[in-house]
């Protein structure tokens, strides 16, 4: 384009190169050195990625079979660790057996507190079966569990803190060995049992879950007897411990008796045998032995 000046001299105004995106490009337009594609028109093919949409480095990493292979092994993997974490947890905690003690609700923990309490007129004290299986405790009242001596182990030992601090005698260390002395009693009073139970040679459906589970159902007396000492002094609790105790020891005789004693003593016939007899001496220790331990571990809380 030219234009004449103000002396008269004529001049060429340059004017750029535009070229449309999409128009044919033209290879000895010199012009072409010096176009621009900082609009990233051919970036595609010069980048040798391809063309279509932008493809990160990180994008093409991923989809690198190589990496979902490895992301595949890795998961397998981790499901294989999970499997054989669980297959041997499940030898030493049976979780899938744990879960049947914990099947309970609110009407069995209800009906199954007063037959602690009041065991005098249950009548009917076999565990209910379905296809060689016992039934869930929820819908049995016999069958044993392990909610009731889980709540009372814990709630045993919050009312024997309130029985230390109305006393001024509250501490943690306290409170941590009394934690601690009645786990180990427990035990000790379970791995006795089963040690009992081995020496008699006797074949019952007894496992060491069910052990554990009457034996911690004589937190619940023990208590009431705190709780009634706390209330009414130590006469209070004496008598609700007495009869608390008595209620424990009648329970574990009808409920231990069709599982330690043969079937001819179960049903109310004379027992006869060495054998059976022992028996009947192991069924009456275990169940004495539990006023002692309710005894022990709670007349120190109540003064």
């Amino acid at each position: 384009m030219e234009y004449t000046n103000q002396s008269g001299f004529r001049q060429r105004k340059l004017q750029p190169n535009v070229r449309m995106r999409g128009t044919p490009v033209d290879p000895s337009d010199p012009g072409l050195l010096f176009d621009d594609t900082s609009a990233g028109g051919n970036r595609h093919q010069h980048s040798g990625v391809g063309k279509g949409p932008d493809v990160y480095p990180g994008q093409a990493l991923l989809s690198d079979p190589v990496s979902d292979l490895a992301m595949a092994y890795g998961s397998s993997l981790a499901s294989h660790g999970r499997e054989m974490m669980d297959k041997n947890l499940d030898r030493f905690i049976p979780i899938s057996k744990l879960k049947y003690y914990f099947a309970v609700d609110t009407v069995y923990v209800g009906k199954k507190l007063g037959l602690l309490v009041f065991p005098y007129m249950h009548d009917n004290w076999e565990v209910r079966y379905q296809q060689d299986t016992p039934v869930a405790p929820r819908f049995d009242i016999n069958a044993p569990d392990l909610y009731i001596p889980v709540m009372g182990f814990i709630t045993y030992i919050l009312v024997a803190g309130l029985a230390l601090g109305t006393q001024n005698r509250f501490s943690p260390e306290i409170l941590g060995i009394q934690a601690s002395s009645a786990l180990v009693w427990l035990i000790i009073e379970v791995l006795a049992v089963l040690l009992s139970l081995y020496l008699v040679t006797v074949n019952t459906d007894l496992t060491t879950i069910d052990l554990v589970a009457f034996s911690g159902y004589k937190y619940v007396g023990m208590i009431v007897g705190v709780i009634a000492g706390l209330l009414f002094g130590r006469m209070g609790y004496y008598l609700s411990l007495l009869w608390c105790c008595v209620s424990i020891f009648v329970f574990t005789i009808r409920t231990l008796r069709l599982k330690i004693l043969s079937e001819a003593a179960a049903e109310g016939r004379l027992v006869q045998g060495a054998k059976n007899q022992l028996r009947m001496y192991l069924t009456m220790a275990i169940a004495a032995v539990q006023p002692i331990f309710m005894y022990w571990l709670t007349f120190h809380l109540v003064r």
